[in-house]
């Protein structure tokens, strides 16, 4: 059986996509799952690439037992064919991916975060990072939230 591949994507690919990616490798090895699952993140930009994730998120993650590993790079053509889903965190990273997406075939591969909520009703995974604590708190309990809706979707 092949692996379900998934990619998310924010802006930068220093704070919400790959505290996403770390949020669900946790939740789908609590569940036992993966093993059937790749899971990565990217940016739009390329402006961090190379960089670890912000100091902050990565500590409020780790606050939750949450490691966050991932080293920002910006999406390529390719990851459009790889991966099954390409995860965008608000409007304007879907915006963004629909216009970079090769074709038909890889414009139905993208969807949006918060869609995947079941206890929160929001409409995009906020970017924390001018924003203070409470905002990184917020990003980690939608994609804690999302990343389970999105298994269970599954």
């Amino acid at each position: 059986m092949s692996k379900t591949k998934i990619l998310f994507v924010c802006l930068g690919n220093i704070c919400r996509s790959a505290c996403a990616e770390a949020v669900m490798k946790q939740v789908v090895d609590g569940r036992g799952l993966a093993a059937d699952f790749e899971i990565d993140s990217a940016g739009l930009i390329s402006y961090h690439t190379g960089e670890k994730a912000d100091p902050r998120m990565r500590q409020h993650a780790a606050n939750r037992g949450i490691n966050i590993t991932s080293i920002a790079r910006k999406i390529t053509t390719s990851d459009f064919s790889h991966f099954d889903y390409i995860i965008g965190m608000d409007d304007d990273n879907i915006r963004r991916l629909l216009d970079i997406a090769p074709d038909e075939q890889s414009r139905l591969k993208i969807s949006k975060m918060s869609d995947y909520c079941r206890t929160y009703h929001v409409n995009s995974v906020p970017d924390p990072y001018y924003g203070g604590p409470k905002d990184f708190e917020l990003v980690l309990d939608l994609l804690d939230d999302a990343c389970n809706g999105l298994i269970d979707s599954l």
